[in-house]
């Protein structure tokens, strides 16, 4: 009985079934296995960031992936020896997070747990099942649709909550869960899982050289013991109390690959400025907060970034609806009145070097809570302004997420400020809302402070007046305002009032700071630059912690970095932003907390109570690719002794052996065979330095800045060592979408495979796109890429048993000459994009633009009553065949097997061009191609009745476009071959001094636009002011092809304006025909 296969999926089976079989056939042939070559052949080293193995990969990692995959292809079809490598990353908090988290809903709900949300679920589909029953006899209408109402799971469980348990109950067996209580399962179950997907996707990779993370695997736990005790020696580990983002759940800080959301969030400095509370006179009103200041000192402690504008203090202002705490400070003996969540980061921060603010660690005694309705009205003291008494007064846009909820009032230079102020004084119904009096707002005036150029002496208000700013509202307008009066405030304004007055606020804001603080009147505090959360649910503070921390930042190893990242002749970043990126990146990274109190990973060799996480144990491992077939071998991703190729105890992998493999130290005393160890040595030196690196611009920020950092340091008198390009990527869309299960559109990248086979999904991969801008895979595409691949593989076998074309013997007309320089043409234009990484572009030339030449030749053939030359199509389809392989190398492979090639067609070498670009013939290509599109549409405008068709040539230009040609000559020659950026400007200076009628201005513009463009496509010879070639003879050439494309069947002729041709053709007519452009004449 055969079984039938669904509708519409033949195609892709298809394409399914010859990867497989192809995937075996370079698996027997070992053809991604790169040992070290005793030929002249260069080496070349390709990496990725080793995902983390805690999931499935998703189309977002190979979407990343494909950039290398396609770059290591390319280069071995340069005939380069190359070396993809992969491994797999463990290290770190959320692998051992979520097994906790599996743990305690076991222990919690039971296993299999019984959640209370399913419990609810399955109540409403009890309930509404009931419900449908009862109104089926009913003739009563449906209720009406709730407008934003929550459901009840939503309303009992709340909103976005996760179970690890059905996080892994889509990927793994239910039966196996339970496992993943242990972290070291997980490092047992995704790895190899991840090698069978990579493999499904045609990924090239040397997997003899694949490893695991973490101490589970003795021989990289050994390799990084090695690393961390060089940069010790080295200087580059420290220790010390530092703040950083930190868990107090976790209770150690939480680096980038520990966190759920903020990843690449630092600490901020603010300070806090103390606002003294003093007695109220309303004590109805203020009762508990007299009676607070009685017996402390009390001060309200707004967090700013700009100390220097004190001076210009009016009021300060509290949110009305906000909860607020009196927080006991032990290291000054005062009350500080704050957020609790400000409170609670405050307490993890150090006052003076080892002194807390609070004496208990994460925790500061609250002794009273108050409303900010409490809070509106109190009398302050303000430092430095120049009221003596402020107030507080309500304002309902602040954060309590951010700072301490506390907001000082400087609407001088804070354009919230003094839209704020001027809403309560012109809204008095509003103020008295809140129990604001006269009193409290009328006295208090601007108080000018800084003086911006062009701004005056109150930029804020300014600002406010500049862009019809009126309420509080406005917050786009007020964004734009602050962002504008900071800016200029900062590096261009010059204080006006106070001990530095005349001086530049960047210069004074230090010195005012470093007063206010020394005078007691305000303190440091750090908070993050924005949420953080750990991947144990833990909203992260800030905190002074003792930790072993890199010393990034240190002035001459940032400046051998920089200088190294800043030489093209060292370092390519493939993207100007990028190199951008890396420079910011360099001039802010600094001390680095380097490691952890739990977690998995490396213990630190000389301090083994805390383990090195995950960003600090992923710098160098690029290296240990280099010698870990040696090591762990094939099948081996735990490092299991028994297997070792080279036959080593772990234990032998002393510092002193690593110093000889990787720093050319002497030969150490050692059990490891010396072969073996000159064998690890030789191969690290044959494939170093790193060639490129590929990868997410997520990691600019952390791990490729660190990467350069400790390679600058392990190898520091061998900067050729030293990695020597990175490409990094934007995120992908899918469908223009960000993937969301919600949507439908996550796709994990196994899925997408059986769904649009490797290469359908590859080649959607590449049309996605290469700059850091966000990308869009297709599915589309994908599914088009199907049809594609299987058509043209058809249309290739047909071809090669077609005994009916043109051989050899037969001599190449203009079409075989225009289809074999086009070859040419595409050939080097693909091999370029894929130099430089933009893959798109060599999909576009490689295949899209190949097969339109392709089917242009063919349908010229045709059309001409000609065969296709043989030659010329044995050419095209060798050529296509390893253009396309890097994208689609299962297609390309398949193909070579049909046209019983020797060897392997991801080792073939990349096609070479018969002769280099023939500009002249492309023009003439591009003549004819450009001129039939015009025609099709002057023939589809044509009046009834009109069924002659002349073309109208002509080979001389009128004396206005001559002389736009001459002038663009002379400033192409003037700026070396090329337009200048200020071409148009230019173009429209020289128009205008040169022609004073504005239409023939216009006319002007629009064909110098034109023929830049001409000269991008076939170069200076477009300018000629003479045609280059006989535009007649080759439409004759292509008469019959014209016609059949044209379906005219009373045929063409083909006339020069500038010849006898007995015509009365229409002035009108004539105006539209120049050199280049002819004109099909229906008449």
């Amino acid at each position: 009985m055969s079984t039938v296969k669904q509708k519409g999926t033949f195609k892709r089976d298809a394409l399914l079934e010859n990867e497989k079989d192809i995937q075996a056939l370079w698996e027997k042939e070992r053809a991604f296995e790169a040992d070290v070559s005793s030929t002249p052949e260069e080496s070349f080293i390709v990496t990725f960031p080793y995902p983390y193995s805690n999931g499935h990969l998703h189309i977002g990692h190979g979407f990343s992936l494909t950039k290398a995959m396609f770059r290591a292809q390319y280069e071995r079809n340069m005939g380069k020896n190359v070396l993809f490598p992969f491994a797999f990353h463990c290290t770190g908090m959320p692998i051992q997070a979520a097994a906790n988290k599996l743990k305690m809903e076991i222990a919690q709900f039971g296993c299999p747990p019984q959640f209370p949300e399913d419990a609810i679920k399955s109540d409403d589909s009890t309930s509404a099942n009931k419900s449908n029953n009862n109104n089926k006899s009913t003739s009563a209408p449906p209720a009406k649709k709730g407008r934003g109402g929550k459901t009840k799971l939503v309303q009992k469980t709340g909103t976005g909550l996760v179970r690890q348990w059905k996080i892994l109950s889509k990927m793994v067996e239910p039966e196996l869960i339970p496992e993943f209580q242990d972290p070291l399962y997980w490092l047992k179950y995704f790895p190899p899982i991840g090698v069978e997907h990579l493999h499904a996707f045609g990924a090239g990779v040397d997997w003899r050289r694949a490893f695991i993370t973490t101490e589970v695997n003795p021989y990289y736990d050994a390799f990084i013991r090695w690393q961390f005790n060089t940069l010790h020696k080295e200087g580059k580990v420290l220790s010390g109390k530092r703040n950083a983002v930190y868990s107090l759940l976790d209770g150690q800080v939480c680096a980038d690959h520990d966190r759920s959301e903020g990843e690449g969030v630092g600490p901020q400095e603010y300070v806090l400025i103390k606002l003294k509370v003093l007695i109220s006179e309303d004590d109805a009103r203020h009762e508990k907060m007299n009676a607070l200041v009685q017996k402390h000192k009390v001060y309200l402690v707004p967090a700013t970034l700009r100390p220097e504008t004190m001076y210009g203090q009016t009021n300060c202002y509290v949110l009305p609806t906000g909860e607020y705490g009196a927080y006991y400070v032990d290291a000054l003996d005062e009350v500080f009145v704050m957020s609790s969540r400000a409170a609670k980061g405050l307490s993890c921060q150090l006052y003076k070097p080892d002194v807390y603010y609070s004496k208990e660690f994460g925790k500061m005694e609250c002794l009273a809570t108050f409303t900010g309705m409490e809070l509106l009205g109190l009398p302050l003291s303000a430092p430095n302004a120049t009221y003596e008494k402020v107030y507080t007064l309500p304002l309902l846009t602040i954060s309590m997420s951010k700072g301490t909820g506390v907001v000082t009032s400087v609407p001088s230079d804070a354009p919230d400020d003094y839209i704020s102020l001027e809403n309560l004084k012109s809204k008095p119904d509003f103020a008295a809302k809140y129990g604001i009096t006269k009193e409290m707002i009328e006295p208090f005036e601007v108080v000018p402070i800084i003086e911006i150029p062009g701004y005056g002496d109150k930029s804020a208000v300014y600002m406010c007046e500049k862009l019809k700013i009126s309420s509080f509202n406005d917050k786009a307008k007020l964004a734009q305002a602050k962002d504008e009066t900071y800016l200029k405030g900062f590096n261009f304004g010059i204080m006006q009032v106070g001990k530095y007055a005349g001086e530049k606020v960047c210069d004074a804001k230090p010195k005012i700071k470093k007063e206010m603080i020394d005078a007691g009147q305000a303190c440091l505090y750090f908070e993050p630059e924005s949420k953080v959360m750990s991947r144990t649910g833990d909203e992260c503070v800030v905190a002074a912690t003792y930790q072993w921390y890199l010393a990034y930042g240190e002035e001459g190893w940032q400046k051998k970095v920089m200088d190294h990242v800043t030489n093209p002749d060292t370092f390519n970043a493939y993207d100007s932003s990028a190199l951008a990126k890396y420079e910011y990146v360099l001039g802010w990274l600094k001390e680095w907390a380097c490691t952890r109190q739990f977690g998995l990973g490396t213990h630190l060799p000389w301090d083994r109570e805390w383990v090195i996480e995950s960003l600090s144990d992923s710098t160098i491992y690029m290296a240990y690719y280099t010698i870990s077939h040696l090591i762990q071998g094939q099948g081996n991703l735990s490092g299991d002794q028994e297997k070792s190729p080279g036959k080593i105890n772990p234990d032998h992998l002393t510092d002193d052996v690593f110093n000889y493999i990787f720093k050319n130290a002497d030969m150490p005393e050692t059990p490891i065979d010396k072969e073996v160890l000159q064998q690890m040595q030789k191969s690290f030196r044959y494939w170093y330095p790193m060639n490129l690196r590929v990868s997410a611009k997520d990691l600019i920020p952390n791990h490729l800045t660190m990467a350069l950092y400790n390679h600058a340091a392990i190898w520091p008198d061998e900067p050729n060592l030293w990695p020597k390009g990175y490409y990094t990527n934007g995120h992908v869309l899918v469908d223009a979408e960000k993937m969301s299960k919600s949507k439908g559109n996550f796709l994990m990248l196994h899925e997408t495979i059986q769904k649009f086979s490797a290469d359908a999904t590859r080649l959607a991969c590449a049309d996605a796109g290469d700059s850091m801008d966000d990308a869009n895979f297709s599915r589309e595409t994908a599914d088009a890429a199907i049809l594609t691949l299987n058509n043209e593989k058809e249309w290739i076998v047909e071809t090669l048993a077609d005994e009916t074309l043109r051989t050899e013997n037969d001599e190449a007309n203009l079409t075989d000459q225009v289809f074999e320089n086009e070859i040419n043409r595409l050939i080097h234009l693909t091999g370029e994009a894929f130099q430089k990484m933009l893959f798109r572009e060599g999909l576009q030339r490689g295949w899209y633009e190949m097969i339109r030449a392709r089917n242009e030749y063919r349908s010229s053939c045709e059309d001409s009553g000609i065969k296709m030359h043989k030659g010329k199509i044995m050419t095209w389809i060798n050529a296509v065949v390893i253009l396309i392989c890097p994208i689609c190398p299962h297609w390309s492979e398949g193909i070579w097997r049909i046209m019983n090639k020797p060897g392997l067609a991801v080792k073939a070498a990349w096609p070479t061009p018969s002769a280099p670009e023939d500009k002249l013939l492309t023009r003439k290509a591009s003549f004819i191609r450009d001129s039939i599109k015009q025609f099709r549409a002057q023939a589809s405008k044509a009046k009834k009745g009109c069924n002659t068709a002349t073309v109208l040539i002509t080979d001389s230009y009128p004396q206005w476009k001559k002389d736009t040609l001459v002038w663009m000559q002379a400033l192409f020659k003037d700026n070396d071959a090329n337009f200048p950026n200020t071409f148009m400007a230019d173009l429209k200076q020289w128009a205008t001094s040169s022609f004073s009628d504005k239409k023939m201005m216009k006319f002007v513009m629009q064909f110098a636009s034109w023929m830049k463009r001409e000269v991008s496509d076939v170069g200076e010879m477009a300018m000629d002011v003479n045609m280059p070639y006989n535009q007649k003879d080759i439409l004759v050439a292509s008469q019959r092809y014209i016609e059949a494309q044209l379906k005219l069947p009373n045929g063409v002729d083909i006339v020069n304006l500038e010849e006898e041709h007995g015509l009365k053709i229409p002035d009108k007519i004539v105006q539209n025909v120049t050199p280049g452009r002819p004109y099909l004449w229906m008449h």
